[in-house]
């Protein structure tokens, strides 16, 4: 765009404003230059954004990372969410050094919150950013992170209104009350004496959002099956627990995580019996 934008306000020696009023031809060949530039940008981007996402669904954590990282500074939410969500997911690969993994939480954040700053209507850059101000609280204490319970509420709250239709939004959401409605009685104690009205949730509340992520999408997270199992077992309700707690020890594992989730559900239907 800069090197067209020069073509049609500046004269052949690009120092100042031309002298000499363009003629039509020029005019026209600068829209051309100009067009051209944007259509093989758009496609680029695009082009990178598609790999990106392929990188993704095939858990390439490391390649998508690298591909990534070279378009740190852009400006498009776009690529800067994918990227909070690429440094987040470097931070929690195993054997990962405990310095490296607090730089990368941070490195996320800083993306999901330049994501947010570009487009404030983008769903996903209030889900990462959500998710990155969660992940920062672990490293500032309890009060901290209590404290930006509300905000992680709100991005969660916006991302669903933008986009009802994101499961994962849901299931986080759903987590958030989940975290909430199961918090002890001493730790409930401890955020009344640090605020006067900490945030508080049901499993109702809970349940409510991973069934929603199930109607959307069904079984698209495996983590998503376990939760409503705990949910329920939070519930009292033995027979949906085991119902769900199966489904979940069930799903074809293909991820790290899918596996502990495996062993988790695995315990817990053993534990009810």
């Amino acid at each position: 765009f800069t090197h067209s934008h020069s073509f049609i306000c500046f004269g052949s020696r690009g120092r100042g404003w031309s002298q000499s009023k363009p003629t039509l031809q020029q005019l026209w060949t600068g829209y051309y230059m100009f067009s051209k530039f944007a259509v093989v940008s758009c496609v680029c981007a695009d082009e990178v954004l598609e790999q990106a996402d392929y990188l993704y669904s095939c858990a390439e954590t490391e390649k998508l990372y690298l591909l990534l990282l070279q378009h740190k500074d852009s400006d498009d939410a776009e690529f800067l969410w994918r990227l909070a969500r690429a440094s987040r997911d470097m931070s929690l690969l195993p054997g990962m050094e405990a310095k490296r993994k607090e730089h990368l939480t941070f490195e996320a954040f800083e993306y999901a919150k330049r994501a947010l700053e570009k487009d404030d209507k983008c769903f996903a850059a209030h889900k990462w950013y959500a998710v990155c101000l969660s992940d920062i609280g672990d490293y500032k204490g309890v009060k901290v992170k209590i404290g930006n319970s509300y905000r992680i509420r709100e991005h969660l709250e916006k991302a669903i209104e933008l986009n009802p239709k994101d499961a994962t939004s849901l299931h986080i959401l759903g987590y958030w009350c989940f975290a909430f409605a199961e918090l002890p009685w001493y730790q409930r104690k401890v955020a009344t004496m640090i605020f006067s009205s900490p945030p508080v949730s049901t499993y109702e509340e809970a349940l409510g959002f991973f069934l929603k992520a199930e109607e959307v999408d069904p079984d698209f997270y495996s983590k998503n099956l376990l939760m409503l199992g705990k949910t329920y077992m939070g519930l009292k309700d033995k027979q949906k627990a085991l119902f769900w707690l199966t489904k979940a020890k069930d799903y074809r594992a293909r991820t790290l995580e899918d596996k502990e989730v495996h062993k988790e559900a695995v315990d817990l239907l053993k534990k009810l019996g």
